[in-house]
């Protein structure tokens, strides 16, 4: 009988001593797990890409067991970031180009251009963040001086939102641009008759097709450097707003050889050649690549006067902006989409362009559920639709707020202003909103947009109190719309963007807490490791 016993104490002794084997353990950290109940954790384990285990550090080192255990020392840890609208190849590409992202003066815009080209010596020049509302004569440039210091060389410089360019003579010349030149959904600028050599929105096209294409090789290191910067800030997936079909069968490739580890959310250009494709091909899911959308442009930008809105714009009477798609192609795109499981995602920034998606949008699907279309952007909404986003996703970018509040009401007026990135009206409308950066438009930093969408201020503090401080999110509202709110917009929201069982082990440990530190510290936050799948791929320590 004694023996018995022994038998029995010594395997149950063995049983409490085996224990699950794990790829990854962290312990000691705040981790703020994202779930339903907004609950925090001190430890979890990873293994095979995935948490199994989530609780206190007792209870998952009691539980699993791995050679590799990262004493968090009590960091912070939070689910990797989701940018739910940027341009990511967009950003790797820049890197190539001169950065006139911060210009004071169009003299500054210049002298980068030049000091560019001492460095580079390209054959065609290409820029990109100029912003006339930062300058202190806020009017579109004129390409009198690019013509005088590079008479022979193309150059091509984008505004900071992507929707005009200021082209010299010889670019101009690659597309045998006049004075006469004229383009559906898109503007060439003059003045006195003359060319400014400003094209706006898909005027941009008289000159760009005319450009010299990338090669593969330049398109695969573009991606490789956005990848690496995104890391650094800890972003895990980013939704890339506009792709071709040549583009995404790279990223799909360079992803399965383990050349591309970000997971990418393709938002794929709605042209007709894309359609056609995806359309008959289907949706395309793997763990790091997810092509189930299209991206449609209703209109242009605020800023260049692109947008369309319902009354003239308060700075220049007779002026709507314009619809760079017509009304008739919005339908017929969205009727076509809607017969699919793919979602549509409209950039729409005026109050009429919104007004049109939207009623475009309840139209096309009535009686389907859950479908999650998506404005992009959202930034006018007149009071009588919001309600319309009750079954429509808003995915919006709290930086444009705070860089287009110093000249947003010279646009809209003091009235219709109250409807410009209106973020809580929108939260309150859907229930959820993903949020995104829109870079290179605005900075990649997705600590400048928590910031933004929290204190609604700029770097500088500025305005005192926020601006359409009514319309600020709250933390719990900014984190869960950067990490499960934005994979919801994703139909991610089972496998990423919260610490739970069963989920991507996708997290970032950061260097302060970023629910409870001051506000005001949040924009110089730092990123110290990012994981992708348990994988440490970021490290600053």
């Amino acid at each position: 009988m004694k023996s018995f016993y022994l038998v029995v104490t010594l395997a149950i002794l063995m049983s409490c001593d085996q224990k699950e084997q794990a790829d990854l353990i962290v312990t000691n950290s705040n981790t703020y797990t994202v779930n339903d109940n907004f609950e925090k954790a001190e430890a979890f384990a990873v293994k095979d890409g995935k948490f199994v285990g989530v609780g206190s550090s007792t209870s998952i080192l009691s539980e699993f067991e791995s050679d590799i255990i990262v004493d968090a020392e009590n960091q912070t840890i939070v689910p990797g970031f989701i940018d739910a609208h940027c341009h990511f190849l967009g950003l790797g590409i820049n890197q190539q180009a001169a950065d006139l992202v911060g210009t004071t003066s169009f003299d500054e815009v210049v002298q980068r251009v030049v000091d560019f080209q001492k460095t580079k010596n390209l054959s065609h020049i290409m820029g990109r963040g100029w912003d006339q509302n930062d300058w202190e004569v806020q009017k579109f440039p004129n390409k009198s001086k690019l013509d005088s210091l590079f008479p022979d060389t193309p150059v091509s410089l984008t505004r900071i939102d992507g929707h005009a360019i200021l082209c010299n003579q010889a670019a101009l010349d690659l597309g045998k641009v006049t004075a006469d030149s004229k383009i559906d959904g898109g503007e060439v600028v003059l003045e006195n008759g003359e060319l400014t050599g400003v094209l706006v929105d898909n005027a941009e096209n008289l000159v760009m097709n005319y450009w010299p294409t990338l090669t593969e090789n330049d398109v695969v290191q573009a991606l490789k450097e956005a990848e690496k910067i995104c890391f650094d800030y800890g972003l895990t997936t980013v939704d890339d707003a506009g792709l071709t079909i040549e583009v995404v069968e790279l990223i799909e490739r360079l992803q399965r050889d383990k050349e591309l580890k970000m997971r990418i959310y393709a938002m794929v250009s709605a042209t007709e050649e894309n359609m056609d494709h995806f359309l008959n091909k289907g949706l395309i899911k793997t763990d790091r690549l997810n092509v189930r959308s299209f991206k449609f442009y209703a209109d242009g930008a605020l800023g260049s006067r692109g947008a369309m809105l319902r009354a003239p714009y308060n700075d220049k009477p007779g002026h709507f902006g314009l619809m760079v798609n017509s009304i008739e192609t919005l339908n017929s795109t969205a009727e076509r989409i809607a017969k699919s499981e793919y979602q549509m995602n409209t950039h729409a920034i005026g109050d009429s362009a919104n007004h049109a998606v939207l009623e475009t949008y309840v139209r096309v699907l009535e009686g389907q559920k859950d479908r999650r279309w998506r404005v992009e952007h959202a930034q006018v909404i007149s009071p009588e639709d919001f309600d319309s986003f009750g079954n429509i996703i808003p995915s919006i970018q709290p930086t444009h707020a705070t860089s287009d509040m110093y000249w947003a009401e010279d646009r809209l007026g003091s009235e219709r202003v109250k409807g410009a990135y209106a973020f809580k009206q929108l939260l309150e409308s859907y229930g959820k909103v993903a949020l995104g950066t829109d870079f290179p438009v605005e900075n990649v930093n997705p600590f400048y947009t928590f910031y933004a969408a929290v204190a609604r201020q700029d770097l500088k503090h500025y305005p005192e109190g926020g601006y359409q401080i009514e319309n600020a999110l709250s933390r719990e509202e900014t984190l869960k719309g950067m990490t499960i709110w934005a994979a919801h917009s994703n139909f991610e929201e089972a496998e990423k963007g919260s610490i739970e069982v069963g989920k991507l082990a996708d997290f970032i440990i950061l260097d302060k807490d970023i629910m409870t530190a001051p506000v005001y510290d949040i924009p110089d936050m730092k990123v110290l490791s990012t994981y992708l799948g348990g994988e440490l791929v970021m490290t600053k320590k």
